[in-house]
């Protein structure tokens, strides 16, 4: 990329993020519900304490100035104090955020592992007994909404068949000492095989229902994309070259396939960090995603701002990689 192209892309990733601060800070100011109110709930406090509390949180400040201090921390990489938990918002934020990583990686893997082979083979075998089981399962799993299918799950394989933990990341008896924050790659580097499996038992229920959901998408995608590659001439001229059916489908075919189903998967990703909130909640998941839950509905202003800023830049972030990737993939586009 050149440095103008970065230049540019720099620049609207700066007003994009100047948008979205704006937008999010004036709904949560238009959100019903005093911070102060909410967090002295039936206390006998008097008002000048109350007024003391919010003087502490600084919402005697007018707005405009409120804002103008929340943007200068956030260009410094300070997001100020929780009203609550009082501590640093960007060490709640990393407190967190493994846990949501984690998530959203085994999300991914179930996703990709599902939808290319399943869109791959209903577009060879197009209008099959095969493409229309798997295009009635991915219209199952775009129209399933997360919560109602988390719930059943929980309901099958957590309360009925007992196989499956309900929530959290890990069984209380395991003890994993902490290096990356990934429990699955913490236990492996501390060659805790049982922990391994607990943190995986406790990821399956929620990744799946995190993941089925993309990989509906992924695989409608997928499929699309590789009718259109079987139908063009260099295939056909490949296939007259006498190439094996398999080179052909995935050096040829499925190479140029990807490049949407690498656009969707970068926004889907996105999707992941951003919108598995609700899926946190049902799975008592302890990541990001429950802390702005959380924090929504005790009014905490700096933490919802702060997570909705670092999703804002982990989207266009991934779609700027999604961007790269498509060089590698056809070498003829350019950025």
């Amino acid at each position: 990329m050149s440095p103008i192209k970065l230049l540019e892309r720099l620049i609207q990733l700066g007003f994009v993020l100047f948008g979205i601060s704006l937008i999010v800070f004036l709904m949560m100011e238009a959100t019903p519900g005093d911070p102060v109110e909410i967090m002295l709930g039936d206390s006998l406090a008097s008002a000048e304490q109350k007024e003391l509390l919010r003087r502490d949180m600084g919402l005697d400040r007018p707005l405009v100035a409120r804002y103008l201090h929340f943007v200068g921390n956030a260009l410094g990489g300070e997001f100020g104090q929780s009203f609550f938990h009082r501590r640093p918002v960007a060490d709640l934020i990393l407190e967190r955020l493994p846990a949501t990583i984690e998530l959203t990686l085994v999300a991914m893997v179930v996703a990709v592992a599902v939808a290319i082979p399943l869109g791959i083979i209903a577009a060879v075998h197009r209008g099959g007994l095969l493409d229309r089981l798997a295009s009635v399962g991915a219209m199952l799993g775009v129209s399933m909404p997360g919560f109602w299918f988390g719930i059943l799950l929980i309901m099958l394989f957590a309360v009925r068949l007992h196989l499956l933990p309900v929530a959290g990341r890990i069984g209380y008896s395991h003890e994993v000492p902490a290096v990356t924050g990934l429990l699955l790659v913490d236990s492996l580097i501390a060659l805790q095989p049982a922990s391994f499996l607990a943190a995986l038992g406790h990821l399956v229920l929620p990744a799946v229902t995190l993941g089925l959901a993309m990989a509906a998408i992924l695989m409608r995608v997928t499929r699309t994309a590789m009718l259109e590659v079987l139908s063009q001439d260099y295939m056909t001229f490949a296939e007259a070259k006498g190439l094996s059916r398999r080179r052909i489908l995935v050096r040829h075919g499925l190479k140029n396939a990807l490049i949407p189903t690498v656009t969707v998967a970068a926004i889907e990703t996105g999707s992941l960090l951003g919108g598995n909130m609700i899926v946190e909640t049902i799975f008592a998941w302890p990541g990001l995603g429950r802390l702005v839950v959380e924090a929504i509905f005790a009014r905490n202003y700096p933490v919802v701002q702060a997570c909705v800023l670092f999703y804002a830049v982990t989207y266009v972030l991934l779609n700027f990689v999604a961007d790269v990737l498509y060089t590698v993939l056809n070498p003829k586009v350019r950025l």
